[in-house]
């Protein structure tokens, strides 16, 4: 009996040495499944914490956009007060030259924040001019810029309102 006790035994160790090899087995795989996913998610941390910084850059770079624009209204009245006949007055000059000091330093204030003019004695381009009319003339070539109704600006190359203007037929 002690030979079949003896048989017994190895036989059960044999079955829990197997048991535990398929528990370590299984363990193993547990952990590499584990591992990818922590490699998964550290990666996805990593791309969304990239995003977040590109989006903040965006934001602070756009930031003063919508007080840029509130501006633009004001340096259009400056440019028209300043546009107009003062004639031999000597203190309607006076007013129209503190004017243009003023328009000059808007200019100069816009283009320290990254707000420049657009340019207007090109060909039309749809994606900064707004066409508001056509005019059939012999001074300026087809499809080039007639007449600018109002001017338009950049905001870091991106564009804050377009140029009005007429085109040439």
């Amino acid at each position: 009996m002690s030979e079949e006790l003896k048989e017994q035994s190895v036989e059960d160790t044999e079955i829990q040495n197997d048991n535990e090899e398929q528990i370590c087995d299984a363990k193993d795989e547990e952990i590499e499944a584990l591992k990818e996913n922590l490699i998964r998610a550290t990666a996805d941390f990593e791309n969304i914490k990239k995003r977040l910084e590109r989006e903040k850059g965006e934001a602070v770079k756009f930031a003063n956009e919508s007080f840029a624009r509130d501006l633009l209204p004001v340096i259009d009245a400056l440019e028209i007060a300043s546009n107009l006949q003062s004639g031999d007055d000597e203190i309607a000059n006076k007013i129209k030259d503190g004017i243009n000091l003023t328009i000059e330093q808007f200019k100069k204030s816009f283009e320290k924040y990254g707000i420049k003019e657009i340019s207007t004695d090109t060909e039309f381009n749809p994606e900064v001019h707004n066409a508001i009319n056509y005019i059939e003339t012999d001074e300026v070539e087809s499809g080039k810029i007639a007449a600018v109704y109002q001017k338009g600006y950049l905001y870091n190359d991106r564009v804050l309102r377009p140029s009005m203007v007429v085109i040439a037929k």
